[in-house]
């Protein structure tokens, strides 16, 4: 294979803070619902934490799962293989030999709830009492390697991290394999279960998360002049991506095309994004350039929309370093505003919203956003959803990460 080798989207899996499944949490965008909602956990006031609710999962996963799994699996690996048996059977199982079929499933954290878990039973009961399987899922890599040991996997089994772009860069990373001929066929996202009160902790010690915690649907409100730091969520996205060749040969029902891919860093502060947005408009414009487009084929952006004040500025002038006038009339959505962000599976979350968004023509609308910051100069969603436009379409979904990681996909309409 090689460069100019077409990459098609044939499956979508997903559980997050709004549903157990692809459809369920397609429908609850389209609502405008928020899965932002108090922890009823004896931890929070515990440990007094500042922030009492998070975008926690949906559908809990000993209701999908089989007890076995849940026990030898850590949540962020739980919901990997959620997402990825959805993904998988929606594309129809393909026929695939093990050996030309790969996964590339990305976390910003990994197994957070089994360290921690195993530390604490390290040190009130002592070291015969870890968990002889606390190793195994406690490695970021233990969601790919769950997946590829459940769909026998065997082209790699890779784990991108990247904070909150691991899962972008998983899917990007499955372009690669694909164009480079290592794989036919690859099982590609991002997933995160970090609802726990260390992260928790942390992100607010760093003023990162929203406090408001008398309305926690309202607190994540991205380009909102009240917003106050993003809200966690935890979930997990998964995509089958192939050539298409490989899709078209079976018969496959095609999403839309992953046309291109734009990496870049910013070299700039541990986790401020650079202001001026210039690492995150390469990613961007190298995702177009890739795609073999133009900037005035984009007719819609996923936006990484954090609902931070920094953040959301930062990636609003990137937007206009990249597009220059054409920002003015491109229709960005900010779902963040529903799922909360779900750091390393965020931006393999916002990649199915972007490929539903070009296969139903249809941009969904933020909510929370009631007074539009002046600072950002952007055609945010809101209110109602945007029709997209017929013909040959480019979308875009941007993921950024602490670290100054800069992710764009762009998605091409079939």
């Amino acid at each position: 294979m090689s460069s100019d080798t077409r990459v098609v989207v044939t499956g979508l899996g997903a559980t997050t803070p709004v549903g157990g499944t692809v459809p369920q949490t397609w429908e609850a965008i389209l609502a405008g619902r928020s899965g932002a909602r108090p922890m009823e956990f004896d931890w929070v006031s515990q440990y007094e934490l500042p922030v009492t609710f998070a975008a926690q999962i949906h559908t809990p996963p000993e209701q999908v799962l089989a007890k076995v799994e849940t026990r030898r699996l850590d949540p962020s690996s739980q919901y990997a293989l959620i997402a990825a048996r959805e993904a998988w059977a929606d594309a129809g199982s393909p026929e695939v030999e093990p050996e030309r079929l790969a996964v590339a499933v990305g976390s910003g954290i990994g197994g957070v709830w089994t360290l921690l878990s195993q530390w604490d039973t390290l040190k009130e009961k002592g070291p015969r009492r870890v968990y002889p399987l606390a190793v195994p899922m406690l490695m970021p890599n233990g969601p790919a390697a769950a997946i590829s040991l459940d769909l026998g996997a065997r082209a790699g089994a890779h784990t991108p991290v990247s904070a909150c772009a691991s899962g972008a860069e998983g899917m990007g990373y499955a372009v690669q394999l694909i164009r480079s001929g290592r794989a036919d066929v690859v099982i590609a996202g991002g997933t995160e279960a970090a609802v726990h009160p260390m992260p928790i902790a942390g992100f607010a010690a760093m003023q990162a998360l929203s406090t408001r915690n008398d309305d926690p649907a309202a607190a994540s409100r991205p380009y909102d002049t009240a917003r106050d730091g993003f809200v966690l969520g935890e979930g997990a996205a998964i995509i089958v991506l192939e050539s298409e060749a490989h899709a078209k040969a079976r018969g496959a029902r095609i999403y839309a095309e992953l046309a291109g891919v734009g990496m870049s860093a910013d070299a700039h502060h541990i986790t401020a994004p650079e202001p001026e947005g210039a690492g995150a408009s390469r990613a961007m414009l190298e995702a177009i350039a890739t795609a073999g487009g133009t900037t005035a084929d984009v007719v819609h952006i996923n936006a990484h929309a954090t609902s931070t004040p920094v953040g959301d500025v930062a990636e609003a002038n990137a937007i206009r370093r990249a597009f220059g006038a054409l920002a003015d009339s491109i229709p960005v959505s900010a779902t963040k505003s529903m799922t909360g962000h779900l750091l390393g599976a965020a931006g393999a979350v916002e990649a199915i919203f972007t490929i539903l968004a070009l296969h139903h023509r249809l941009a969904p609308a933020s909510i929370n956003l009631d007074s539009m910051d002046p600072q950002i100069a952007l055609d945010v969603v809101h209110g109602s959803h945007r029709q997209l436009p017929a013909g040959d379409l480019l979308a875009l979904d941007n993921s950024f990460g602490f670290g100054g990681h800069n992710v764009a996909l762009a998605f091409r309409s079939v």
